[in-house]
């Protein structure tokens, strides 16, 4: 097989099944891809657009395919000596609904189900009224309303002999032991005679399999139409419209394993671990055994069979302890891959980890993984790419317009606030009470109270600088401390005096004091729980907040507000981004490498143009106040305010000029309206995100339908001509720096240590906006009748927004890569120093291994340069003296450039700009040196 060379990250869904992919492994190998980075292939709900909510980890779901298929699939791949890596969920599950199997055994047996371990579920709960039982918050009203709206009927599902509630489409199973309050109600002997049976089984031993042939029994008697009608009569007693109905259906219901709630009381009372705020994920108890197994079953027979070759996993900080369950993948994959048939043998199974590492923060190095799926990276380029020159202009445009903090932290600090008191407060409480039993373990802690617990630690989560910290049965790690620390000073800056002694003792609680300390029993496993809770909470108020709330209300430049992205940084000097790059060479080098992802905010091309924004402040900041004056007639002033805000505003007139198509003229009517309607969709998602004048629980209709009526009259109607032509004249001036700035970030992402790892679509240009917009289909037949690796660089600069000059790039720097791949993924990472007037254009670095050098050269912060070309390119002129000096050891010796096949002799140690950039922005130069000190050609 293929060594990792470049991943190629495909969305699967019912549209795109694994045999779409078959039909194009052809196309992928001809590009330079060694492995397919799949999204996850289990069987998920129905119609699931993504994957991640699997109901059902043992089989690959059917709507992709199924097995056969992805053996298709896997069979293309080895015949091209390619391989597939597997994302796979282990922190949840798809719940709710009628299809997970598990979800639903647990609902109608409550602790006694064999899967009540699987979920983490808090039976024991200080609300007397969910004592044993587990809170189900899927009603579309108050459970009265629903109740008494006849919303909750009670069903029959007469060939399996099962009861169940539903709610739309909702199951919830009657637990067996209630069967016989149902069956009583009706005049049949024989379901009369079963109702004793089920009512025994409250007193048997082993109710769980009884039950089974009980069920068994009722499924076989119901074959006779008249006992089955009989039943189904005994149902119409539940009519909740009635008030004896209603009665008798609030005590059946009462007497399940749950209790049945609206949606909105999940924030509040949840009693079990979620995906974020999502009531439809459920978290999973992976840490134990059991768990483990039984959900990573089918995964490991994929890998042992040799048709998976490689894992991503998602959302690792959701994990209890991703230590622990890393290292025990990694012991497994190992074993399994070393018995693995011989064609698809491989040295090693890679296991990478979706992982956001904060300013400072660090990939922990006894994980046994390879490395992120890259977010750092592509926050690390994206710094490389802003103009520190435009950052206060920007900043004092947004505050003066906007009339929110310049300060980004600020926004993340409010924002924590209202997640933790609002979607999170549950799992805020659960951890605030957790740690009101540490307290009161102690004599010397017991008269802490739980108010000023919350207090303490509402401040600390607000201010925690890093998603989560990795405590372990020493406490938390040496490299965790300055991070804790951080948010205790942080804390003591907003909570009063009084309560800062409670801050220390959180310290102590929350890792800064061995479990070991303690002896063994309840205070140690209040301990051990309190700790893992706060770090699963961390997490998800870090998500919330940052990419979900902030990252939408504070809009210097949006180029700077991606997941991942350290919003507060607005750029990075060259020597940063190589330091980065060193770094990652010497711990994780076969780290993914990625620009666009299915969760990004911004496409990789709609970022890089408009990073350009940062080089043209001043110029910016002139268009927005001409675009607000031109489009003051178009808002509207409702009575909590304008519509749009104009921090709204802003925020649109940003992304109309980044991701304003190519070829879209502003009198193309049908196209217009393509453009609008994907605006729309992201804008509500916008201003649903930023919670300030609409959310997604409750929606501002009003607001959000006059913000749609602005955008359809800026893009649409006649009185906006002027301001629309306008805009998309701005966005033309950005674009020619925008592709050479996408150029230059797909040469480093191919180039710097780690894989490279392309998401679908992006071999040409990507200007998408977040999800769903950037998961919409993608043309794979024009990029297969496009490519030509032979073509010239003149004609594809010609032509260059038609994507193939992209595309182009990709594959003959893949190429580079799959010719040297040792020198990629062992060899040493050189920063060269740069000389002349427009010295801080350039990022310049050497690759070598053993003799074989190669140079990369990229324009940065080129707008200047550029100047009115139509085209991204520089002419050769205007780079003056500026030149890349390189090591004495590639002295006197000529260097192939790979993009055209020319030589270039350096001229006293050092390579002109313009020669070397004569045909292109960015270049590949290579040299091989034998041990003579002779070039080898």
């Amino acid at each position: 097989m293929r060594d990792l060379n470049a991943t190629l990250r495909l969305q699967f869904h019912r549209d795109f099944t694994l045999d779409h992919a078959t039909a194009l492994v052809d196309y992928f190998a001809e590009l330079g891809i060694s492995h397919i980075y799949a999204s996850p292939l289990l069987t998920a709900r129905p119609g699931s657009m993504h994957g991640y909510d699997v109901i059902d980890p043992t089989r690959i779901n059917p709507e992709l395919g199924g097995e056969p298929a992805l053996r298709r699939l896997v069979d293309a791949l080895r015949a091209k000596g390619m391989g597939l890596i597997l994302d796979i969920v282990s922190n949840h599950m798809a719940v709710g609904g009628s299809g997970n199997a598990w979800w639903l055994d647990v609902l109608e047996w409550g602790r006694r189900s064999p899967y009540a371990q699987f979920f983490d579920i808090q039976w024991n709960s200080p609300d007397p009224l969910l004592e044993g039982q587990l809170l189900v918050p899927f009603l579309g009203s108050d459970y009265g309303e629903a109740l008494q709206d006849g919303k909750i009927p009670v069903k029959l599902d007469a060939e399996t002999g099962t009861l169940y509630a539903e709610h739309y489409e909702h199951r919830f199973p009657i637990t067996p032991p209630s069967y016989g309050e149902i069956l009583r109600l009706t005049e049949n002997p024989e379901l009369r005679a079963l109702a004793g049976h089920f009512d025994a089984l409250k007193t048997e031993p082993a109710p769980y399999q009884a039950a089974r042939r009980l069920r068994a029994d009722l499924a076989k008697a119901l074959e006779s139409s008249e006992t089955r009608q009989a039943l189904e009569q005994a149902l119409t007693h539940y009519d909740s419209t009635t008030e004896e109905g209603f009665r008798r259906l609030h005590g059946l219901l009462e007497r399940q394993h749950y209790r049945l709630a609206s949606w909105r009381t999940a924030g509040d009372d949840i009693n079990w671990r979620r995906f974020f705020d999502i009531n439809e994920l459920g978290g999973l108890r992976v840490e134990r055994p059991v768990v483990f197994e039984e959900t990573h079953e089918k995964i490991f027979e994929l890998i042992s069979e040799g048709l998976v070759d490689g894992l991503r996993i998602d959302h690792v900080d959701g994990l209890a302890n991703p230590r622990g369950y890393c290292r025990r993948l990694r012991r497994r994959v190992d074993r399994l891959n070393a018995a693995r048939p011989p064609e698809a043998a491989q040295d090693h199974v890679p296991i990478y980890v979706e992982k956001i590492l904060a300013e400072g923060e660090h990939l922990p190095d006894d994980w046994g993984v390879d490395g992120t799926t890259g977010y750092e990276f592509m926050n690390q380029v994206s710094l490389l790419q802003h103009d520190p020159a435009g950052k206060a202009t920007l900043c004092a445009l947004w505050s003066e317009t906007a009339e929110r903090p310049a300060d980004f932290m600020e926004e993340v600090r409010q924002a924590r606030q209202l997640v933790l008191t609002g979607p999170l407060a549950g799992d805020f409480e659960t951890v605030a009470q957790s740690l009101l039993q540490v307290a009161r373990y102690d004599v010397m802690t017991r008269d802490i109270t739980l108010g000023a617990i919350r207090r303490a630690l509402l401040e600390l989560i607000v201010h925690f600088p890093v998603y989560r910290t990795y405590i372990g049965a020493r406490g938390r790690r040496e490299t965790d401390e300055p991070f804790f620390q951080r948010a205790l000073a942080g804390a003591k800056t907003t909570l009063g005096e009084a309560d800062w002694p409670l801050l220390d003792l959180l310290d102590r609680w929350l890792g800064g004091e061995s479990l070991r300390s303690l002896p063994p029993g309840p205070a140690r496993r209040i301990r051990r729980y309190a700790c893992t809770r706060f770090q699963q909470l961390t997490s998800p108020a870090a998500a919330k907040a940052v990419e979900d709330t902030a990252c939408y209300r504070s809009g210097a430049l949006l180029s700077r507000n991606d997941v991942g992205f350290d919003p507060q940084t607005f750029s990075a000097p060259v020597e940063t981004f190589h330091a980065e790059c060193m770094e990652r060479a010497e711990y994780f080098p076969r780290n993914l490498l990625t620009t666009a992802t299915h969760d990004h905010k911004r496409g990789e091309d709609t970022r890089a143009r408009m990073t350009v924004i940062s080089e043209r402040a001043e110029w910016f900041a002139a268009k927005v106040r001409h675009w607000r004056q031109l489009a003051y007639g178009q808002r509207k002033e409702l009575a909590d305010g304008p519509a749009p805000s104009a921090g709204d505003e802003m925020l649109l007139f940003q992304i109309l000029v980044s991701c304003w198509p190519l070829d879209l003229a502003v009198d193309d009517r049908e196209g217009m309206e393509t453009f609008c309607e994907r605006l729309i969709k992201w804008q509500e998602k916008a201003v649903r995100e930023a919670k300030l004048r609409s959310n997604w629980t409750d929606p501002n209709s009003e607001y959000e339908g006059a913000c749609q009526d602005y955008l359809r009259a800026l893009l649409l109607g006649d009185e906006s001509r002027t301001l629309r032509t306008d805009i998309a004249e701005a966005a033309a001036t950005l674009a020619p720096s925008g592709a050479l700035n996408s150029l230059t970030q797909t040469l480093l992402r191919m180039t710097t240590p780690g894989v490279p790892d392309l998401y679908q679509g992006t071999d040409y240009w990507d200007f998408s906006l977040v999800d769903p917009d950037n998961r919409r289909p993608v043309d794979f037949d024009a990029r297969r009748s496009s490519f030509n690796l032979d073509a010239r660089p003149a004609e594809l600069l010609a032509n260059w927004k038609d994507g193939r000059i992209k595309q182009w790039l990709i594959a003959r720097t893949l190429r580079a890569r799959r010719n040297e791949p040792r020198l990629f993924t062992d060899g040493q990472y050189l920063p060269l120093k740069i000389e002349g007037e427009h010295a801080d254009s350039l990022i310049a670095f050497a690759r070598e291994l053993n003799g074989t050098w190669l140079i990369v050269i990229a324009a940065r912060l080129a707008s200047g340069l550029v100047g009115d070309a139509e085209i991204p390119q520089i002419a050769p002129e205007r780079w003056g003296n500026t030149q890349v000096l390189l090591p004495d050891a590639l002295s006197g010796h000529a260097l192939e450039r790979l993009f055209d096949g020319m030589t270039v002799t350096p001229k006293q140690a050092g390579l002109r700009a313009a020669e070397v950039l004569q045909q292109l922005p960015v270049a590949l130069l290579q040299v091989s040196i034998s041990s003579t000190g002779e070039s080898e050609r």
